[in-house]
């Protein structure tokens, strides 16, 4: 896992240091780019004749630079956006040049959110990957036929707003009937599109996709406090581990209390199990008994 990690990484360092170097006018020789990274001939050319074609680059004499016309166009939060995704090729079905075009598209900036830095493969669903996207940005309502554990269920009239990639699973932000969901896009069957049936985004739902750090849509938000002890409490400091992460205490042993806001148990249960025994869910109590019994029960049964 930590080599994958660490490969993405690497890979959109790369990318995105050539495309501010194009972007601000400058002319990239590829056997220079392949000395300066420490990779192939054939991997900047690869980067630049693939992953960066939706820049239109020219080559002139051996140099790939950006079109007059097009010096400049990127702004900050387009390299940011860039950056998110540069290294993570299994994020998308075909996260290329299309994808790419989309992410610093205007119209389609909201049609995609990215939380995270792992993914799945959803190689063979590409298309309906694109249908969702297209629905996403013409804002016409769609219908399913939706995988549970109880069994499968059409959907249908559904207005969808946003595809989401939250810690890699692809889920579909959508209200049905009044009510706002996360479909697991691997889950959807039988995507049908209503072109004949377009719907206006309300701002509120808008805002609330926004602001929301998980795809527990529709649930209230509860307060939980953890106390961290003093061997884990610098994870806790560098990083946001739980939805909402603030830090209420610095303990005088070196300990950590923190605070975040969760919409359902399974947001924390698996942070405080892999931290075991260096975390502890103060409040609500009844999560940390829960957490217990959980605990008990496997211990039992193995």
């Amino acid at each position: 896992m930590s080599t994958k990690k660490t490969s993405a990484q690497t890979v959109a360092f790369r990318l995105t240091s050539m495309l501010r170097r194009l972007n601000e006018g400058k002319r990239l020789r590829p056997e220079e780019l392949a000395k300066e990274f420490s990779v192939t001939l054939r991997t900047i050319q690869r980067d630049l004749n693939e992953k960066l074609a939706f820049l239109g680059l020219e080559n002139n004499d051996g140099y790939f630079a950006v079109k007059p016309a097009r010096l400049g166009v990127l702004s900050m939060k387009d390299m940011e956006r860039f950056a998110e995704l540069a290294g993570l090729e299994g994020l998308h079905p075909r996260l290329s040049t299309e994808l790419l075009q989309d992410l610093l598209n205007t119209g389609l900036q909201n049609a995609l959110l990215v939380r995270g830095p792992n993914y799945e493969d959803l190689s063979g669903l590409e298309l309906q990957f694109s249908q969702l996207k297209e629905a996403v940005a013409k804002r016409c309502t769609v219908g399913f036929r939706y995988r549970k554990a109880e069994g499968a269920k059409n959907v249908n009239g559904v207005q969808p707003y946003q595809l989401v990639n939250h810690d890699g699973i692809w889920y579909l932000a959508a209200m049905d009937a009044g009510q706002l969901k996360a479909y697991t896009f691997t889950k959807i069957e039988g995507l049908l599109l209503n072109h004949d049936d377009r719907f206006e985004p309300d701002l509120s739902v808008v805002q609330k996709l926004e602001e929301e750090d998980s795809i527990w849509l529709n649930f209230v938000k509860t307060e939980v406090v953890l106390k961290i002890d003093r061997e884990v409490a610098s994870y806790f400091q560098r990083r946001k581990l739980i939805g909402g992460q603030k830090v209420v205490k610095a303990l005088e042993d070196g300990g950590l209390i923190v605070s975040g806001q969760i919409a359902h148990p399974n947001q924390i249960w698996p942070t405080v199990r892999a931290w075991l025994p260096h975390v502890r869910i103060i409040s609500p109590e009844h999560l940390q008994v829960e957490l217990e019994q959980q605990l008990r029960g496997y211990l039992d049964a193995h």
